[in-house]
């Protein structure tokens, strides 16, 4: 397999680096294993590479473990803001999956769900390739339930709790969601369960104390920026929020203004063991930045 990937990439130094770190995965007949020097070239199998990315930021802090059930197959985990769910772009060693596959030695994790990158708080991952189908299923089926926690501003005029139901579109190449004519296909329930202040400095506000609501949202579906778009709609976009309602230029290493989003909770039957499941996130908002910015 190595002098397979050798001819493919003419990059006999960096797949023999990749192979020794334990980088490089095979995936043949629904498993995942690690490549070493004797694996055997497996034709129709897929191998993975993960490319260097020499100028990738570091994002700071951890990913706290939630819940890992051995006999499941699923791990939860606390994740922080900023870091990525799964390689995707301009990031690859800094996202959930990777940093999980090489800490825990768990070379089939994937995730059963997504967060945004900058969303922090509960999110499901699958440790072994044979159950991963059987998660992303329940999720598919509407069978995760869960609850967001989100620090935006107050409106007075503003009736709730409300339900925003409209139909949310990503295009490829766009960085906004927009809301566009036709069925709904995105459905949250907005509440507003109470108050607090945040005052300048890291994950607070550059002009001083500054007062917000604290937002309990009940998505039930789970469209690219669904919460962020629908707060934004309703004329409170949430603290920190670089692209809603407007674009704002952050530098990838300015870590100082996080979203102020958390994915609070998660609840659902489990598939595999039938056991109910309640997780809950350790995080509470307001989340803290990491100061201005951070060396590379």
């Amino acid at each position: 397999m190595v002098e397979h990937l050798i001819r493919l990439t003419g990059d006999e130094e960096g797949v023999w680096g990749r192979v020794r770190a334990g980088e490089v995965l095979l995936s043949a007949g629904g498993r995942v294993s690690t490549v070493h020097g004797g694996t055997p070239y497996a034709p129709g199998a897929t191998a993975y590479l993960y490319r260097d990315l020499p100028h990738e930021v570091r994002v700071p802090g951890e990913v706290r473990i939630l819940l890992r059930d051995d006999q499941t197959g699923l791990l939860a985990v606390d994740k922080p803001p900023f870091l990525a769910t799964m390689p995707r772009g301009a990031h690859v060693v800094q996202t959930v999956v990777v940093r999980l596959r090489r800490e825990l030695d768990l070379p089939e994790l994937a995730p059963v769900h997504r967060l945004d990158r900058l969303t922090s708080g509960v999110l499901l991952l699958s440790m072994r390739a044979e159950v991963r189908s059987t998660y992303q299923r329940m999720v598919q089926a509407g069978g995760l339930g869960k609850t967001y926690e989100a620090l935006a501003p107050v409106r007075d005029d503003l009736e709730l709790p409300c339900t925003v139901a409209d139909r949310l579109v990503k295009r490829r190449g766009s960085l906004q969601t927009v809301v566009e004519d036709g069925p709904v296909n995105a459905v949250t329930r907005v509440e507003l369960v109470g108050r607090t202040q945040l005052g300048g400095g890291p994950g607070g506000s550059e002009l001083g104390r500054v007062g917000l609501g604290r937002y309990r949202l009940t998505p039930t579906t789970g469209q690219t920026h669904q919460l962020r778009v629908h707060l934004a709609g309703l004329g409170v976009p949430i603290h920190g929020d670089p692209l809603y309602p407007r674009v704002r230029e952050v530098a990838p290493d300015d870590f100082s203004t996080p979203l102020q989003l958390l994915a609070q909770e998660v609840s659902f039957t489990d598939p595999v063991s039938g056991a109910p499941r309640r997780i809950r996130s350790a995080r509470r908002l307001p989340v803290e930045g990491a100061g201005e910015k951070l060396s590379r």
